[in-house]
């Protein structure tokens, strides 16, 4: 694709975060030929920073494949040969596993992402389509100006933009002083990232289960993927019912063992190489309004899920390209600003009902421990804000 060339000044659109939200927005936004400038705060990963380089976020479903086809990055996205994922195994309801596989999915398969490559592999799309590349944050947003620090020298300058896009996270950098932001519960996760340190043999043969697992627990719920950094294990509970000790190694072994079904998935580890966990915010998130005069957000700064939808990643796509689209629009003609901003919320209002009604309905299932604290928060009709998603 070649890249369009824009003369020096003022851009159409400013796009804060190179998340996959981000990315996509910009992507869309230079593809319609309007200067875009992608502000990156990201500080670049080396190929040796171990553990460090790993970023949580690794599920993408089926579902993800008519939305890149569309966009035109289908075919680029499969020659990363990110990993299959196959469907998932579930003790939810019951101490039995229960299997659903992707088998019959029209999509076909899901993947287990190499985010940093993933990320990196969107950001240069963008790139290709047009867009480009600052390396620094966002402080506020003031009219059309945009206060940034460079993240090079630290020093803080201004840029104009006749649109901005948030996509800054769960941060929600210029969004959250717009609009009020919703938050569904305490959720945290604290994760580790597994490397075998046993060569395969018949004993212990290499870890190649290409389907995630999920086991509630008393005060919580555990999962378990294989990645392509290793495999990795998260533990989401509500911080004030987290064990202390899982901030160590030891004691996140020591949690580990404590499963019926995701200790197994750790056969053939070492204890001793335990990474040191790291947390989290997990919690759903909801910002409204999350569009108004010269503004949106997308990503997790319009709209966070609990990772138990294994949907966060999907939807931070699908608002990413309708944020670029409805930018897109507005800079086309100011007279549809009001149209395109509604219907960019009627949008995240459609998306959002279907992830509650879904995330009330799983929580449901799970009876076995009715008076425990985080499964009591969680039953229909608790603790759940209106309108969360």
């Amino acid at each position: 694709m070649t890249a369009h060339v824009h003369p020096p000044g003022p851009v159409d659109a400013a796009v804060a975060g190179a998340g996959p939200a981000g990315a996509v927005a910009a992507f869309v936004l230079a593809s319609t030929g309007h200067r875009v400038l992608l502000l990156d705060e990201a500080r670049p990963s080396s190929p040796h920073a171990g553990h460090c380089a790993f970023k949580i976020g690794e599920s993408l479903p089926p579902a993800a494949r008519p939305l890149l086809r569309d966009l035109g990055l289908l075919d680029d996205f499969l020659a990363g040969e990110h990993p299959k994922s196959t469907g998932t195994y579930a003790a939810w309801g019951s101490a039995a596993l229960q299997g659903q596989s992707h088998l019959f999915d029209p999509y076909g398969h899901g993947w287990h992402l190499d985010r940093l490559r993933f990320d990196a592999f969107l950001r240069d799309a963008a790139v290709a389509a047009g867009a480009e590349v600052r390396r620094a944050t966002v402080l506020k947003r003031l009219g059309s100006r945009l206060i940034v620090r460079e993240r090079g020298s630290g020093a803080v300058t201004e840029l104009h933009s006749r649109w901005t896009v948030d996509a800054t996270g769960r941060r929600c950098v210029i969004g959250r002083r717009h609009g009020r932001r919703r938050q569904q519960d305490g959720l945290v996760a604290a994760y580790a990232v597994f490397r075998e340190h046993r060569p395969a043999d018949r004993e212990h043969p290499e870890d190649c289960e290409a389907r995630t697992l999920v086991e509630a627990a008393p005060h919580g719920w555990w999962y378990t993927t294989r990645v392509p950094a290793g495999r990795l294990v998260a533990h989401l509970t509500d911080p004030d019912l987290a064990d202390p000790a899982l901030r160590t190694p030891q004691g996140f072994w020591r949690g580990v063992t404590g499963t019926s079904h995701v200790r197994l998935r750790l056969e053939g580890y070492d204890p001793a190489a335990t990474p040191l966990p790291r947390w989290a915010p997990a919690h759903g998130l909801r910002l409204t309004p999350a569009a108004g005069p010269g503004w949106v957000a997308a990503g997790d700064a319009a709209l966070a899920f609990d990772p138990l939808s294994s949907q966060g990643i999907l939807t931070a796509l699908h608002a990413g390209a309708r944020a670029g689209q409805t930018v897109a629009a507005c800079l086309a003609d100011a007279g549809r600003t009001a149209d395109a901003l509604a219907d960019y919320t009627a949008f995240l209002d459609g998306v959002a009902a279907a992830y509650h009604r879904n995330h009330a309905h799983a929580y449901d299932q799970e009876r076995r421990w009715p008076l425990n604290p985080f499964w009591q928060r969680r039953r229909t009709g608790g603790t759940t804000l209106p309108g969360i998603a």
